[in-house]
């Protein structure tokens, strides 16, 4: 500063003013400063010299000698002009990262340029931001942060952008310098990547929480440019959300959601943040846990967000449904009172999303496949796992007695035939809503009934589903139909020597397609009947093995005993006295081939 200015002699007012005013100790004050927020009474000498604004409203009242002016809108307020008004009296103080952004401000608003005043506080200000904040990373958020109310003035001298553009550039040198302190050699002798659980270059999270979501959405954005890896956005797009959404980290974890704390009266603010969110998500798979995608998407239910940002949460999550719990997919239905416990309709976009993934399998084979974005088919044990969880979900929502037949019905279907191995999840869920809806009507149980492929079912399943009064007659038809099924295939497989067709080729039947001729009544008692048959068969041929077991013993014996002419006389007339499938008389039993020939008969006359 001049030197003159620092022979001033100065006097600060006394505390108990609503402002401070510099005055000079034996000079009157000649012209007095209205800000928002305090009123200066100072010098014109001091102020003309340094400030262009000042001198040009002082000029253009030369005549009536202006002994007042008001300065409304000043960026900073009464704070901000006592600095400037410090600098335009020599008075020594320190620029920081704290008020660097005011002076910048101020300066310009009062055109403390070089143009009036060598060496003036705007020169002053851009050479500490340049070479002291932009070198820094925390001093770079320090400085944003006082930006937020200065803008739209920071925004348009560019301190925000600065800020911004050195921040995403310190962040991504501290990621490959990190990245390269991890490199190591394997045992092989090869260059590899050492596993960490958190990259020592991430340090920086935390310190970009404290930012207001505006300017943190810049500032995220400038980082995904750069190239920052999209593990790290993800853990500070957590980290961020956390602070701001809950005062308890808790809303992530929905096994606990009772401890969820949201800050009352903020909705507002709290749909931005969320907004903000997910429009920042990284567009790599598992950049961020799908519990915390569940947890935003909780969150933009309950704030009414928009369609487009729960939309493409429930596309994100579908397209790694298959590493979600069933605490994930309880989503408490935040509408009226007569509506779900739970959002049903939302679970259910989430698989259509999850299913598309594998239907646009088929459409990359009309020569698209390099123009598709669509994401590729998840596997078969992903569909495995997805189709246990939905079966489980339907199975914990069943009891809503406001859950419509309609709704079940949308979210059990909303998966390939092929998805599902086996029935029996699907068949609880099932059981579980019968009982919890009992006046259901027969067409209504009927076509919930067909969501289930009976013959899918495990021994243990269709012996439940056979004696289970809540089904419809005829499921439990079909059921003891196909455990008739497997029971004559185990049968026919015991001997492969006969020449025997599986008899599942010829004997499929649709649920509804049963013979016209008998009632379902009558098919039931038959059906049972034939199994009682069966089973006697059954029996009969494990008492016929083990007397060929023995007979096979004794054949052994003899064969040890006698020579290979009367060994073979001997296995002759033990063959001849052999009758797998009929009694003592030989006359009056059958062979088995004609035996099964009855068998087959019976059964074409009665489908």
């Amino acid at each position: 500063m001049d030197k003159h200015h620092q022979q001033l002699p100065l006097a600060k007012c006394s505390r108990q003013q609503r402002c401070s005013e510099w005055v000079f100790r034996d000079v009157p004050s000649d012209i007095t400063i209205e800000v928002d927020g305090g009123t200066f009474s100072l010098h014109k000498f001091p102020l003309v010299s340094r400030s262009g604004r000042i001198r040009k409203l002082v000029a253009e009242h030369r005549d009536s000698d202006i002994s007042r002016v008001e300065l409304l809108s000043l960026p900073g307020g009464s704070e901000s002009f006592e600095l400037a008004a410090k600098f335009c009296y020599g008075v020594n103080f320190e620029i920081t990262a704290a008020n660097v952004a005011q002076l910048c401000c101020i300066s310009d608003y009062l055109e403390m340029t070089e143009e009036f005043s060598k060496n003036n506080l705007g020169t002053r200000a851009g050479e500490y931001l340049e070479s002291v904040v932009c070198k820094n990373l925390e001093m770079c958020v320090e400085v944003l942060q006082q930006c937020e109310n200065l803008l739209p003035l920071a925004d348009e001298l560019k301190i925000v952008s600065r800020c911004i553009d050195a921040i995403a550039s310190k962040a991504c040198v501290e990621q490959i310098a990190s990245s390269f302190s991890r490199l190591e050699y394997s045992s092989s002798g090869r260059l590899h990547m050492s596993r960490q659980a958190k990259c020592e270059g991430d340090w920086w999270i935390e310190d970009l929480s404290i930012l207001r979501i505006d300017l943190y959405q810049r500032v995220i954005t400038a980082m995904k440019c750069r190239g920052v890896r999209p593990e790290s956005i993800g853990a500070s797009l957590v980290n961020y959300a956390q602070k701001e959404l809950t005062k308890k980290c808790s809303l992530w974890n929905p096994s606990n959601q009772q401890k969820v704390d949201l800050v009352s009266g903020l909705n507002g603010h709290e749909r931005l943040v969320v907004e903000a969110i997910v429009s920042l998500l990284p567009i790599e798979k598992f950049a961020v846990p799908i519990t915390f995608l569940f947890g935003l998407l909780r969150s933009a239910v309950m704030l009414d967000c928009t369609v487009a940002c729960r939309l493409d949460l429930e596309r994100r999550i579908g397209s790694q449904l298959d590493i979600a719990t069933l605490d994930d997919l309880l989503i408490p239905s935040f509408r009226h009172a007569n509506d779900t416990l739970f959002d049903v309709d939302t679970v259910h976009r989430i698989l259509v999303n999850f299913s598309q993934q594998d239907d646009s399998e088929e459409d990359m084979e009309d020569g698209s496949v390099f123009d598709s974005d669509s994401p590729p088919s998840p596997s078969q044990s992903a569909m495995f796992k997805v189709s246990k969880l939905v079966d489980n979900y339907l199975a914990e929502i069943a009891p809503d007695a406001n859950l419509k037949l309609n709704k079940f019905i949308a979210v059990a279907d909303s998966l390939p035939a092929h998805a599902r191995t086996i029935h029996d999840g699907l068949y609880r869920a099932t059981d579980v809503y019968l009982k919890a809806h009992q006046s259901l009507s027969d067409p209504d149980r009927r076509k919930l009934c067909k969501l289930i492929d009976f013959q899918k079912l495990s021994q243990e399943a269709g012996a439940h589903a056979a004696q289970n009064e809540r089904l419809p007659l005829q499921s439990i038809v079909q059921v003891l139909y196909f455990e008739q099924l497997r029971l004559r295939n185990a049968l026919f497989c015991s001997y492969p020597d006969d020449d025997h067709k599986p008899l599942h080729q010829s004997w499929r039947i649709s649920s509804g397609a049963l013979s016209a001729a008998m009632s379902p009544r009558d098919n039931y008692a038959s059906l049972r009947r034939e199994n009682r048959e069966l089973k006697l068969e059954l029996a009969r041929l494990r008492m016929r093995l083990n007397d060929l077991e023995k007979e096979h013993v004794c054949m052994k014996k003899s064969m040890e005993r006698s020579n290979s002419r009367k060994f073979m006389s001997s296995f002759s007339k033990k063959m001849g006295k052999l009758n797998f499938f009929g009694h003592s008389s030989s006359k009056e039993s059958s062979s088995p081939s004609k035996q099964s020939q009855r068998t087959d008969s019976k059964l074409t006359e009665r489908t």
